[in-house]
């Protein structure tokens, strides 16, 4: 059965392209600029020569979504023609497919099609005079006998244009005399009419005459350099050579190189076969000795499980040099650790020649390999490691995946810049991916970066190796940390117990930050600290014991400083939770660190109890960071909910807090002044109940009693029932225009002040009261569901 769009993706046929993919536009020069390139180009294509052209999208910076935004505005531009998406592999078929399917409610048409066969693909083309998306592979244009289709209104889109469009010269083997044809004569004789249009994520060859031959010249260019600019993808990789470590010698590896750029690099059909013949001998190099295979896992075990688990999601990728050798590097790991079985998978390709018996279980079929895919782009699923050979190595994204093991050739500049992207996208705070190579492959990086711009090859010409790079700043950081904590001794961290190590994170080097006279220095520790996490992060295997201890000590700090002064609830039970899990991480710590345990969990503002706790803690400074913190976010409440109670609250705080950075309050006394803000909180919040008045209602008591002088003209009662009267007033004529539009507003504040004339409100030399009551009434229509809290 044909596949269509609506079939693979019922769920998401009403995405659009917006939904599916959020990036930074360019600064340079907006996507909708570069799309109306690439439409002019299509469009003079169609009447001169049929070369519409190549647009270099670099890879990761949402090429597919280009793509989907180009198919859907060529409707107009060239009146419905018939789009043809060709791509190299049924993976990457597959992937593309998935993506314009997504969109299909967008793109305004019947649902993308997948041709099955030639003769499939055929029949599409004939039976239709115009529109339709059909996707199809190279492969089915092999079996050339006659064109498909004469039609002018065909635009062909050719994914990843350079890779595999090579060949509009017949060849001939040289030692048999048989001609071949190239794949791209076949396709041009097919479609002898269409426009061809090449999209690609990386550069084509200076040498390629053939891609340019077929598509034509650069429509334009979307580098690495403006991608990263623009936040659209991360630097391309950080690099970590661990090659000595399989004791591979230098003849070996240029032998690896040199055989493997052969079949990379050269089209020829007879040459490939050849190369193939002659890489089968490095097969027996880098898999049949069982001793050389033990130590590739043993030391990727060493390095996951040392350096890399906890970073980000723990997702990481090994790329084997063939299929046998990623199920012997599988069933190794699964020796050395059966508890993995779970955590990692193989993911490639099956087929009639694979031993059941001895891989079939593992690799399965296509709806198994789709099943992996969900689980790996899962950041919480326990399946963290991937070990792959082509599949996944091109148009596979997922973003928290931060490390690739390589074991595998790739000289071919496409290909290898394809793979390493996969560890560039952009996630959280990731500072870049990690390459871990075992093959010696920084030559074929320098390599494949000569056809990129002129600023791409300075910026990224040489693969940042961690030793000149991330370690020299992770030194650098970690030396103005330790400069900035002059005057406290933190060294019994390294070797002290974990009750130890939480008197030293809070009452120690929390406490010590937070005294008012470090205030400047605190600033400055929470920057420098994060950037010296972001550097420990691509580099940790570099680091010694000593340094990875204190740099954990001062990552604990600051991530106790950023919690208790930064947004959001604060939560002692995650920030003991943040801690563990950061100790767990960093010096492998199986104890149990609780920094608050004379706190409890669950608390509130006005428990009296607690607030005693609080002042009790023998971390003085810190005791006053956190009072300041959770009276704070009841501020913030206010000023959500009550205009009255956030504008006194704010001002005692911003006046208590001011004493005591001027010195003018001992921790001692700036305690004091900020259990009796909290007091007269909690006295507050029971004057509601007093009342009867629900937290909504009590807002707009606050307001109407704001002047003292009121209580001389209206006994209470009548306040209240001005209170609930201007309450119910309000529910009843709510509606989304007084968030929206002013005209609206004015007929809100209209509609309150009749009400407040009603009940002669104000007294007379009391107008600005009014404006209270009118801004309370504005903080409640803009924030309503804020008194639901």
């Amino acid at each position: 059965m044909r596949k269509t769009g609506s079939s693979t993706s019922s769920n998401t046929s009403s995405a659009t392209p917006e939904k599916s993919r959020t990036i930074k536009k360019s600064s340079a020069l907006s996507p909708v600029l570069r799309r109306k390139k690439a439409l002019t180009s299509t469009k003079e294509a169609t009447s001169t020569d049929g070369k519409g052209g190549v647009f270099w999208h670099t890879q990761g910076s949402g090429k597919s979504l280009s793509m989907v935004f180009y198919a859907k505005q060529l409707q107009t531009t060239l009146n419905s023609p018939t789009i043809v998406v060709i791509t190299d592999r049924n993976d990457l078929d597959g992937q593309l497919f998935g993506q314009f399917s997504s969109c299909a409610d967008y793109l305004r048409q019947t649902p993308p099609l997948n041709a099955e066969s030639r003769t499939d693909l055929k029949n599409l083309l004939q039976n239709r005079e115009a529109n339709g998306i059909i996707f199809t592979t190279m492969q089915k244009f092999e079996e050339y006998d006659a064109a498909l289709s004469k039609r002018r209104n065909i635009v062909v889109i050719a994914d990843e244009a350079h890779r595999s469009q090579y060949g509009l010269e017949e060849k001939i083997n040289p030692n048999t005399g048989k001609i071949f044809i190239g794949t791209a004569r076949k396709i041009r004789d097919s479609l002898p009419n269409a426009t061809y249009i090449g999209f690609t994520g990386t550069p084509i060859s200076n040498a390629d005459r053939n891609t340019r031959e077929i598509f034509g010249n650069y429509i334009d260019v979307y580098d690495m350099t403006q991608s990263v600019e623009d936040n659209a993808t991360l630097p391309p990789i950080y690099y970590e050579s661990r090659v000595i470590a399989l004791n591979l010698n230098k003849d070996v590896l240029e032998k690896i190189d040199t055989e493997y750029g052969r079949i990379a690099e050269d089209a020829e059909e007879y040459i490939v076969e050849k190369s193939k013949q002659e890489l089968g001998r490095l097969e027996s190099i880098l898999g049949a000795p069982p001793e050389t295979i033990t130590s590739l896992c043993e030391d990727i075990i060493t390095h996951y499980e040392t350096y890399r688990q906890f970073e980000l999601t723990g997702k990481a990728m090994i790329v084997a040099y063939s299929r046998s050798i990623a199920m012997k590097i599988y069933r190794r790991i699964m020796e050395l650790r059966p508890e993995w079985k779970d955590k990692i998978g193989v993911v490639m390709t099956s087929d009639n020649n694979d031993p059941p018996e001895e891989w079939r279980d593992v690799i399965g079929n296509k709806k198994h390999n789709k099943i992996m895919g969900g689980k790996f782009k899962d950041d919480n699923d326990p399946l963290k490691i991937a070990i792959v050979v082509d599949m996944w190595l091109t148009g596979f994204d997922v973003p928290s995946l931060s490390t690739m093991y390589v074991y595998k050739p790739m000289r071919g500049g496409h290909n290898l810049m394809q793979a390493i992207a996969r560890v560039n996208r952009v996630y959280k705070d990731k500072q870049g991916g990690l390459i871990v190579d075992y093959v010696g492959i920084a030559g074929a990086l320098r390599q494949a970066m000569r056809d990129y711009t002129g600023r791409d090859r300075k910026n990224y010409g040489n693969p940042p190796d961690i030793g000149r790079t991330a370690y020299p700043k992770f030194m650098e950081k970690l030396e103005v940390c330790h400069d900035l904590f002059y005057g406290y001794d933190y060294s019994a961290f390294t070797t002290g117990s974990d009750l130890d190590r939480a008197k030293l994170i809070s009452g120690g080097g929390v406490n010590f930050l937070s005294h008012p006279t470090k205030a400047e220095i605190k600033k400055a520790f929470i920057k420098e600290s994060l950037l010296l996490r972001h550097a420990l992060s691509l580099c940790r295997s570099m680091v010694s014991q000593t340094q990875r201890f204190e740099a954990a000590y001062f990552e604990a700090v600051r991530t106790l400083l950023t919690r208790i002064e930064g947004k959001g609830k604060l939560s002692f039970r995650e920030i003991n939770d943040r801690i563990n899990e950061l100790l767990k991480q960093s010096v492998q710590s199986d104890g149990v660190v609780n920094l608050f345990s004379d706190i409890k969990e669950k608390y509130s503002l006005f428990d009296a109890a607690f607030l005693t706790e609080i002042a009790s803690m023998k971390e003085r400074n810190l005791a006053v960071e956190v009072l300041k913190k959770l009276l704070s976010e009841q501020v913030v409440v206010y000023a959500r909910t009550n205009v009255v109670k956030s504008s006194k609250f704010s001002q005692l705080l911003s006046a208590a807090m001011s004493n005591y950075l001027k010195g003018m309050l001992t921790n001692e006394q700036v305690i004091e002044e900020l259990l009796s803000i909290a007091k007269e909180m909690a006295e507050a919040q029971n004057e509601g109940e007093k009342l009867g008045l629900t937290t909504e209602e009590m807002a707009f008591y606050d307001a109407l009693t704001k002047p003292e002088a009121v209580a001389d003209f209206y006994e209470n009662e009548e306040l209240i029932a001005i209170t609930k009267e201007l309450t119910e007033i309000l529910q009843k004529n709510k509606t989304i225009d007084w968030q929206k539009k002013e005209t609206a507003r004015a007929g809100m504040r209209r509609l309150v002040k009749r009400l407040l004339k009603k009940h002669k409100y104000p007294p007379e030399g009391m107008e600005d009261a009014v404006n209270t009551v009118i801004s309370q009434c504005e903080m409640w229509t803009d924030n309503s569901a804020g008194f639901e809290d």
